[in-house]
């Protein structure tokens, strides 16, 4: 091949190459988002929150709503409604905002002069996983998982599931409330919670006791400045975040509580949102992976509509 004719081979290629993906992109359909779902979804895709089982966590900021998920951790959830009612957590603080990963909060002087748990108890066992009779709602996402050899979401809640072993397990997705420990499983009782504020850290996954997930108000979490000591937690002459109120919404007047739905996994609407977030419609997206992760697909919540 002579060094004049090897230029425009190179030419030609690249151009075909350019020629193709031009093509791969206006060849990719224009199709329905997730948000576009939403708004044509009927109301029998949404469930109300069950106030028995919604904290709201009063901050300076504002309200955090947590759902929590009884049917993954009963005893541990026992136990957090139990100091929540016996107003435990009133005036404590956010101890920790560690970047992309956690925000914590708690007792900010449980080691030296720790706050009286009440009638709450101070070990739980670790509720790791639940057999897989327990999980009720579960609907299986038909895409691959590192951590799990099935994922999908119950009753709204990102889950794994392990058909050899007959477990299913809460899934650390952004959002997600777990339970602070130390080295025992059974270190932890509610006292301390987290709520995951950055990339889903999966490794925690039947390591941490999940709890349940926050479906409003988790801007209030993740913009915490961040803690300059180890881990996130704050110093001395760092300032805490207070802790105003937690309450159960059931014990909340019905005036005050946060009217909020979650898109129901059962409802066939599920399928097709999980399905908008897989493979993304064009024109501005230019590839579709046929793919999404487990925690790039949340369950949509909203404001429960006027009458």
């Amino acid at each position: 091949m002579s060094a004049t004719r090897f230029p425009r081979t190179c030419t030609h290629v690249l151009s075909l190459v350019a020629l193709a993906a031009t093509a791969t992109a206006a060849d990719l359909p224009v199709k329905p988002t997730a948000g576009e779902l939403v708004k044509q979804s009927k109301p029998a895709d949404w469930r109300p929150l069950d106030p028995n089982n919604t904290l709201y966590m009063e901050l300076p900021g504002g309200r955090v709503v947590i759902e929590l998920a009884p049917d993954f951790a009963p005893e541990n959830i026992a136990n957090i409604k139990t100091l929540v009612r016996e107003k435990y957590f009133d005036g404590l603080a956010v101890l920790r905002s560690q970047d992309n990963y956690v925000a914590q909060w708690g007792d900010p002087d449980a080691e030296k002069n720790p706050k009286p748990l009440g009638t709450a108890k101070a070990k739980v066992a670790g509720e790791f996983t639940v057999p897989m009779a327990n999980d009720k709602h579960f609907v299986r996402q038909m895409d691959f998982d590192g951590y799990a050899p099935q994922i999908g979401h119950s009753n709204g809640f990102p889950v794994g599931r392990d058909p050899k072993t007959r477990t299913t397990w809460l899934a650390h997705c952004y959002a997600t409330v777990g339970v602070g420990r130390d080295m025992a499983a059974d270190s932890g009782n509610g006292a301390e919670l987290y709520a995951v504020n950055g990339h889903a850290p999966r490794h925690l996954d039947r390591n941490v006791t999940a709890v349940g997930r926050v479906v409003s108000g988790m801007a209030l979490l993740a913009t915490q400045p961040r803690g300059g000591q180890e881990m996130g937690f704050y110093g001395a002459n760092e300032t805490r975040t207070p802790i105003k109120s937690v309450r159960l919404a059931a014990d909340v007047p019905e005036a005050e509580r946060s009217h909020l739905e979650v898109m129901r996994s059962e409802a066939p609407i599920y399928k097709e949102v999980i399905e908008a977030q897989r493979n993304r419609g064009g024109p501005w997206n230019k590839f579709s992976p046929n793919y999404v992760e487990l925690c790039n697909a949340p369950m949509p919540v909203r404001e429960r509509p006027s009458p």
